[in-house]
């Protein structure tokens, strides 16, 4: 057997590193990926010790990108898509425009030639996917207007950096550098002898067939599959669909139509959002997206060079602010000419404030057609680096701006207005802020937590029982359908304090935690008992560990779904069999609902009767 294994090597040693240095992040306090990137810096060719194939570690990078942007594309829909266009696509364009700008001037200081200024300008325009969502799911913001938006910015960015690709071979002549257009062009161009304008026409005709084939086609196709093979009742059948459709129409649209693996994995999961199927494929493909993005960071640490740091110090701190403050501010400005609020317009500045793979792929590019001089790719990579590492910090630094901005803003009948309107069952236009939240005049409530499954059924049994609650809800859909029926909802991640205490939290009765991820829910029990002592909190969970966690953290009662639902099977067959007859089927939505008025403290059996 061959001991010379590179890629189980760079796996290994990434992950492991990765998962130490995370852990010493979160131990200090810092964001894990501050962890992952020192990870992939002591791993990569610039330092002593063990060295990974780097060559390996990109690859292994993109398929990060690839399933990250089909999980992304699983959340969202067409008319998602469509509904944020006249931001996006505008405001993309002109924030691009004016990064490369500002590129073009720092190079222009530091001697370069027009041809270099463009090349690293458009790498400093382009931000990192992996980065964006990776900020955007942390804080649950993928299904909000604001998330929309910066997701519908970074398609546009993508196809922008798609056509900047295609276009560079064949312009290189003309800007400096080495002209490469016989070996860069498509053959369709090569075989008609069409210029540069063919170029651009037949890239952007095969975008548009892509998207063509993927509404049309693959709508109907990639469904169906999903439930033909859901039908064969094998959950590694259906894992491997998942991952099969993902990776293979991000592949054939690089191959036969010319655009990124990311943007063809994100309309494979858009498309496969149509499918009743979608939660559980996002489900089955959360861990590899997770594992691959980590593997992204290292990657990109793997490429840079510490030293630069002391070499170049003026050159990257004037790359770092064209980065951070003046593609973020020219973001900003977009946003808010279009009317939206302040909130929306710092949420996607911050998402913008950093750059990444794109940004490594067109730099390579440029130094290949000797149109970039290395120490330009230097300051790219550098400036990827520090943004990403910085870029949580940035979002900390807007959080802390939006809470000044609240604190300084009187309250008007006009806002209440404003407030009143933006809760109403039609999609919120442009100008009201989904991200304030609005403090309740609820007291002795109860809190809600959550609104998928589970927590429709335990609203349900609120409303039956008369008791008065609120709903705290992240994602837009359900936060539609509770303020179509009336329901007071909080829009936000119960996670953020500020998101608690606008529920009322102190002065609540009771805390119902009703969503399934145990990590999320232990950090809202403990912030909740923290505000309110003698708060009682019920929670759920799917293990015997997270039981335990949950009421370590401070959970009065946590219901394990399926001990519940083993006792319900149970209570139905004595049912049964006192009444001398097998009963028939019996629905989620009527079973009886657990008992509210006196939650118990026993963990896992908090109630005499089950809940689901």
């Amino acid at each position: 057997m061959p001991h010379d294994t590179p890629l189980i090597a760079t796996i290994v040693a990434g992950l492991g590193l990765a998962f130490i240095f995370g852990l010493i992040a979160n131990r200090l306090k810092l964001p894990t990926l501050v962890g992952y990137l020192l990870a992939g810096i002591l791993i990569g060719p610039h330092t002593p010790g063990f060295v990974a194939d780097q060559k390996l570690g990109t690859e292994l990078a993109e398929m990060g990108v690839i399933l990250l942007m089909f999980g992304v594309g699983l959340h969202f829909s067409l008319k998602d898509l469509l509904s944020v266009r006249a931001i996006a696509v505008p405001g993309a364009v002109v924030q691009m425009a004016t990064a490369t700008l500002l590129g073009m001037g720092l190079a222009w200081l530091l001697g370069w030639p027009i041809g270099a200024g463009i090349v690293f300008g458009l790498a400093l325009s382009v931000a990192s996917t992996v980065v964006l969502l990776r900020a955007l799911q942390e804080r649950r913001l993928i299904e909000t207007e604001r998330g929309r938006i910066a997701v519908g910015w970074l398609i546009v960015e993508d196809i922008a950096m798609v056509l900047a690709l295609v276009l560079l071979p064949a312009l290189a002549g003309i800007m400096g550098g080495a002209s490469q257009t016989s070996a860069a062009s498509d053959p369709l161009v090569q075989w008609l002898d069409l210029g540069v304008g063919g170029v651009i026409l037949v890239t952007l005709l095969k975008v548009a067939g892509f998207v063509a084939v993927m509404l049309g086609l693959g709508r109907k196709v990639i469904p169906w599959l999903l439930h033909y093979v859901a039908h064969t009742g094998s959950r590694e059948l259906f894992r491997l669909a998942v991952l099969a459709i993902a990776l293979g129409v991000a592949f054939g649209a690089t191959k036969l139509f010319g655009v990124s693996f990311a943007l063809g994995a994100f309309f494979a999961g858009m498309i496969m959002s149509e499918s009743e199927l979608s939660h559980r494929a996002a489900e089955e493909s959360l861990p590899l997206r997770d594992a691959f993005s980590v593997l992204f960071f290292v990657s990109v640490g793997m490429l840079f060079n510490p030293w630069t740091l002391l070499t170049a110090a003026w050159p990257i701190l004037a790359t770092l602010f064209i980065i951070i403050i003046g593609k973020s501010l020219a973001a900003f400005l977009i946003v808010v000419a279009f009317r939206y609020p302040a909130s929306t317009a710092l949420t996607v500045s911050a998402s913008l404030a950093q750059i990444g793979e794109f940004s490594f792929i067109l730099a390579e590019l440029g130094v290949g057609l000797k149109l970039l001089p290395p120490e330009g790719r230097d300051l790219i990579l550098a400036g990827a680096i520090l943004s990403i590492m910085l870029n949580p910090a940035v979002f900390a630094g807007i959080g802390w701006l939006k809470r000044r901005l609240d604190l300084n803003a009187a309250p008007s009948p006009e806002t209440s207005a404003n407030r009143e309107a933006a809760a109403a069952p039609p999609a919120t236009p442009p100008g009201t802020d989904d991200e304030a939240p609005q403090s309740t005049g609820l007291t002795g409530h109860t809190v809600l937590v959550g609104y998928g499954r589970v927590g429709s059924l335990v609203a349900e049994g609120l409303r039956a029982k008369g008791l008065p609650y609120l709903v705290i809800e992240d994602a837009t859909r359900p936060q539609a359908r509770l303020r179509h029926e009336g329901v007071e909802t909080i829009s936000g991640n119960a996670v953020q304090q500020e998101i608690l205490t606008s529920a009322n939290i102190a002065g609540a009765h009771r805390l119902i935690v009703a969503i399934p991820n145990a990590f999320e829910a232990g950090q809202i029990v403990e912030t909740a008992k923290a505000a309110n002592p003698a708060l009682a909190i019920i929670a759920r969970a799917h293990s015997d560990a997270e039981v335990e966690h949950l009421k370590g953290l401070g959970a009065g009662t946590v219901i394990m779904g399926e001990r519940e639902i083993a006792r319900g099977i149970i209570e139905e067959i004595h049912g049964a069999t006192r009444q001398g007859a097998v009963s028939g089927t019996t629905h989620a939505h009527d079973l009886p609902f657990v008992a509210l008025d006196e939650p118990g403290s026993t963990a896992g059996a908090a109630a005499p009767k089950p809940a689901t």
